[in-house]
């Protein structure tokens, strides 16, 4: 069905696919199918129960015989729509799929950029980030910036991948192998979709990189505000970090890092009760509280900061460092 497959210098034939949620962009899906590329074999783009009937207006007017139109019945959000469109790239054989916006905020001239580190064996999957120049982060809305910030930091913590950056960023690519590995049932499919992915790679100790772009913004208005899911990100990235040390750092391992989370854990919430308990019994009585119990919770909160520092520093340099469909394609042969 896709002709376009080509071969990268390691004797396997290799398929791209471009991935196109297409809800509400009838006005730019036209204009982003034609700039991308011929190094691409396959384009889906999925309208995901689109109120402006994106399918059908790609179907009557597109001439791009690359393109497949797949239809979600529900609407499921951006993350459900990329799915959708990662299945059907499994299943049609693709080696790469990127996924791309249809509001023409992403440039389709950038998708070798994000093709070659996976193709080349040295990542699993790949991310835009709109911060590598500062001169240019000033296009960018000043409120997406806070924001992007902020969910920035949260994301490193909650995901694991502490050297990434714009984690909402949304043009990615990913070797269909590790995709088809995902447990796309149990990721959020809605604007957390993005770090929510993180997370799950990050459990399947895949490899992760960014890929520097330019912030570009046109008329379009994003649907997603900040204050309206402000809370509801950071309790899911509190899930998500409870979730990534339980299950790297007690369930698959057992390392010097998990056993000075621990201690500092004890001695800081130790340190704190007890140093609590004790300024309240002296406060109440009147009295100055004594040097006893002011000098041993104080050494315990600054052990247990130092603990809980350590433990930091190993996390932070605990990155994946082999890609993994490299081994996925060891135990297939």
């Amino acid at each position: 069905m896709f002709g376009n497959r080509h071969n990268l210098g390691d004797d396997q034939s290799q398929a791209i696919a471009v991935v196109v949620p297409s809800y509400k962009v009838t006005r730019h899906i036209l204009g982003v199918i034609a700039a991308i590329g011929s190094e691409v074999a396959a384009i889906y783009c999925v309208d995901d129960a689109c109120p402006d009937k994106s399918g059908e207006f790609i179907e009557t007017n597109n001439t791009d015989p690359r393109v497949r139109v797949l239809y979600n019945e529900v609407n499921q959000g951006v993350g459900g729509a990329t799915m959708t469109g990662y299945r059907q790239a499994v299943a049609d054989g693709m080696t790469v799929v990127v996924k791309i916006d249809g509001d023409g905020q992403m440039d389709p001239a950038l998708l070798p950029l994000f093709v070659a580190p996976i193709l080349n064996g040295e990542a699993d999957y790949t991310k835009g980030n709109r911060f590598w120049d500062l001169s240019h982060i000033s296009r960018m809305p000043l409120l997406r910036r806070v924001g992007n910030l902020g969910l920035s930091f949260l994301a490193k913590a909650s995901s694991g991948y502490w050297s990434l950056f714009d984690p909402t960023n949304g043009y990615t690519a990913i070797h269909a192998a590790v995709a088809q590995r995902l447990p796309m049932e149990a990721i959020s499919t809605r604007y957390f979709f993005e770090t929510d992915l993180l997370f799950r790679l990050n459990a399947m100790q895949a490899v992760v990189q960014d890929v520097p772009m330019d912030a570009r913004y046109g008329e379009e208005v994003s649907n997603l505000k900040i204050s309206q899911v402000l809370g509801e990100f950071a309790l899911k990235h509190a899930r998500n970090f409870c979730k990534r040390i339980a299950y790297r750092y007690y369930l698959r391992d057992l390392t010097i890092a998990s056993l000075e989370l621990i201690a500092a854990l004890m001695l800081l919430s130790g340190g704190v009760l007890y140093g609590g308990w004790n300024w309240i019994v002296a406060a109440g009585e009147g009295v100055s509280a004594p040097v006893g119990t002011v000098v041993l919770p104080s050494i315990a909160i600054v052990s247990g900061l130092q603990f809980l520092l350590a433990f930091l520093s190993y996390d932070i340099a605990n990155q994946p460092r082999t890609p993994l469909h490299r081994a996925l394609a060891r135990l297939r042969r």
